[in-house]
């Protein structure tokens, strides 16, 4: 999706890192390496915002990248920013199979002599900070953008959303792992549209339309679309964050049990027989590998595997036909119902 379009944000990014590493240079070679590793830690996704603030700004007849462009670093820097903070949350040191910021660090505060403790406070200073650093300059982006205020005004104000509802969502996803009782389907929900569904893919798609000045119609079905698509994707990763293969995404399948995640598997499971023979191993920080499959085996027997995978393609189903209004552009509305349909089929 947007491949070539998203080549312009590689550049700017590159030019971005470039600049701030000179300006780093100053102030001595740890800011510079903080520098370095945010960089790094920018690199390797899918670029899935930055493509689809592209894909609604050309769909709607944008053609000056000079400003679409901006627009797209700015919502792919702010994913950079949450990833970083989510790290420093979950407390990994590592993403997509490389040391993180965290890892970093704590890997450069040992090699010059630091205790177990002081690594420690390397590690999350260095993230909080490059998470910091990354989210300022997603404002910065929008700030300098040069269009009439209202049009700055009303990005900014979508980026501001995402941010205030987005760390809603991030502080309800920790604090209802201490729930004594699973949470409801529909609060899995509201969590994962707060969390992920409102930054990932209504705000840029809504910002991207809203730069090309399309109409109000659209914008508000490209939202409803993104919330719903959002929802659908998380689902999925939700799924795949317990019965995925940790070789193809990247990621453990037993983090999220270890933690206690509440997700749509364990809403639909705390409903069944099978919860007493769940709930001891859920939140159990040892948790093995023989203790996780057995856990496996009670969400798929009591339908909860089955369930959550229905929901996914329900909300994708949903998110499809929130793009059945008349001022969508076709080609828009074909690339996005593609991208639905990959959100419930993915397998990373």
């Amino acid at each position: 999706m947007h491949e070539i379009a998203t080549l312009g944000v590689e550049t700017e990014l590159h030019r971005f890192f470039a600049a701030a590493r000179l300006r780093a240079s100053d102030y001595g070679e740890h800011y510079v390496a903080l520098w370095d590793s945010l960089d790094l830690a920018s690199r390797g996704g899918k670029r899935v915002r930055p493509a689809l603030v592209l894909a609604a700004y050309d769909g709607f007849g944008g053609t000056d990248h000079t400003l679409s462009t901006p627009v797209a670093v700015s919502f792919e820097l702010l994913h950079t920013a949450f990833l970083i903070h989510d790290d420093v949350i979950d407390r990994d040191l590592s993403r997509r199979g490389m040391a993180n910021i965290a890892g970093r660090f704590t890997e450069r505060a040992i090699a010059h002599g630091a205790g177990t403790g002081q690594a420690e406070a390397w590690a999350a200073t260095a993230a909080i900070l490059a998470g910091d650093l990354a989210l300022s300059e997603a404002h910065r982006a929008l700030a300098l953008l040069p269009v009439e205020t209202t049009m700055r005004a009303r990005l900014l104000d979508l980026l501001d959303r995402a941010v205030f509802v987005s760390a809603a969502g991030e502080l309800a996803d920790v604090t209802n792992t201490v729930s004594r009782v699973p949470l409801t389907i529909e609060q899995v929900i509201a969590t994962l549209e707060h969390k992920t569904a409102i930054y990932s893919f209504e705000a840029p798609l809504q910002a991207g339309a809203v730069l090309a000045g399309a109409p109000e119609e659209a914008i508000d079905a490209l939202g409803r679309f993104g919330r719903l698509i959002g929802v659908a994707f998380q689902l999925t990763d939700d799924l795949l964050g317990v019965f995925g293969d940790p070789d193809t995404t990247g990621k453990s399948v037993l983090a999220d049990l270890r933690e206690g995640k509440q997700t749509a598997l364990i809403a639909h499971a705390g409903a069944t027989d099978r919860w007493p023979l769940i709930a001891p191993f859920l939140g159990k920080d040892d948790l093995t590998e023989p203790e996780a499959e057995s856990v496996r085996t009670h969400l798929r027997e009591c339908g909860a595997l089955e369930t959550a995978d229905a929901l996914a393609r329900e909300y994708a189903g949903r998110a499809v036909e929130a793009l059945a209004v008349p001022l969508m552009p076709e080609d828009l509305r074909s690339t996005l119902t593609q991208l639905a349909r990959s959100a419930v089929t993915r397998r990373k």
